[in-house]
């Protein structure tokens, strides 16, 4: 392990590589490795790239990575692509798409699988840029799946996240302000040559956002350099993911913590103020509540509105007051969890049933849990 460590740590790229392919498929003895190596990690910028489909997210990446490396900056590619249902492996394979630079021994790129996890990362894609961070790289760039616009997980990865548009979605703006546009630090217009640029930045605008915007053709360069002015003049929001060892895999993770609020818009406003954004906002029909949930570096907070006043969050209002509603636990089996529960005596409220973001969930009462009303989550299938 010490050896394997030293290797990576001195730039061999083969150890790197190894390690990798471990930390992707969840082996111990990789994920010991990442441990072994914190303590030399938390230098990187963790850097998250995503947009819609088209709009050029591999060819702003290979771009930005050509001019680190022209600065003499090292760098790590990790592009998360679909799985392939034949061979679970990534689907477009970006390092195919990326030739200029193999053999660069400055720069390490590595394509991934979604393998069902939503979001638009794979799930190791935390872990993966940690190994990266303690491999001594200076930029750790993430591209997303970007398959539509509730692909915000990479907000909870990354320390900035870029968002790419392209001419041609000015009347889209609108429609997808309440996903990937909310978790931007930056806005590219990538294509910018095309017609249509002025009004894609209009519409940013008249729907209020302050973020810098970069217009750039990334296929030849264009406004890459004014890109890498602003990623490089903006404080970081988080320290990385990849700062942290990775949790023992339990199976078990805190998911999220639900407050109950009288007013969804007071709320975010105060959360906005201490750096919150929102990710996700719906309603939930079956609970008679509206959501909205703000990430944090590893889990999230969910904010629950009444729209009844038979709904438990009104209910909740009526006797509590505002604040904490429950804590939610996501796990890998929630059918085995269930029986052991009810095996164990433990007084569930519900029977398995979908909520926010499409999950299963069930409530146990806080008589069974020390006074806490908590809420499991089936976890994603991998």
């Amino acid at each position: 392990m010490k050896d394997w460590a030293r290797q990576i740590r001195e730039g061999n790229v083969r150890a790197l590589a190894r390690a990798a392919t471990g930390i992707e498929n969840r082996d111990p003895a990789a994920l010991d490795l990442l441990r072994a190596l914190a303590t030399s990690a938390g230098r990187a910028r963790v850097i998250g790239i995503t947009g819609p489909p088209g709009a050029g997210k591999s060819t702003l990446v290979d771009a930005l990575a050509a001019a680190l490396r022209q600065q003499g900056r090292s760098v790590a590619v990790i592009a998360v692509d679909p799985t392939s249902r034949a061979t679970g492996g990534a689907l477009l394979g970006d390092r195919i798409r990326m030739q200029q630079h193999h053999g660069d021994p400055g720069i390490f790129i590595r394509s991934m699988a979604t393998r069902g996890a939503p979001g638009g990362l794979a799930r190791a894609t935390a872990d993966m840029a940690a190994l990266m961070d303690a491999a001594g790289k200076d930029y750790v760039l993430i591209e997303t799946v970007g398959v539509g616009q509730d692909e915000v997980e990479i907000a909870q990865v990354a320390q900035l996240t870029i968002v790419i548009l392209v001419p041609g979605m000015g009347d889209d703006v609108q429609a997808i302000k309440a996903g990937i546009m909310e978790i931007a630090d930056i806005f590219v217009i990538n294509k910018a040559d095309l017609p249509g640029a002025d009004r894609v930045e209009r519409e940013l605008r008249m729907e209020g956002f302050q973020q810098p915007i970069v217009r750039a053709v990334a296929k030849d360069g264009t406004g890459i350099g004014e890109l890498l002015d602003a990623v490089n003049s903006l404080e970081l929001r988080h320290r990385p993911q990849a700062a942290r060892a990775p949790a023992a895999e339990t199976g078990i993770h805190l998911d999220h913590l639900g407050i109950a609020v009288k007013s969804l818009e007071e709320a975010i406003a105060f959360y906005r103020s201490i750096g919150f954004e929102v990710a996700h906002r719906e309603t939930v029909a079956a609970e008679k509540v509206h959501v909205a949930m703000l990430p944090t570096s590893d889990s999230r907070i969910e904010l629950l509105e009444p729209t009844a006043g038979d709904s438990p969050i009104s209910n909740f209002l009526a006797k509590r007051g505002p604040g904490l509603h429950h804590v939610a636990l996501r796990v890998s089996d929630l059918h085995g969890t269930l029986e052991r529960l009810r095996a164990s005596g433990a007084r569930l409220l519900n029977e398995p049933r979908a909520g926010a973001g499409g999950h299963l969930y069930v409530f146990v009462h806080p008589a069974s849990t020390g006074g806490v009303l908590l809420e499991l989550i089936q976890e994603s299938a991998t």
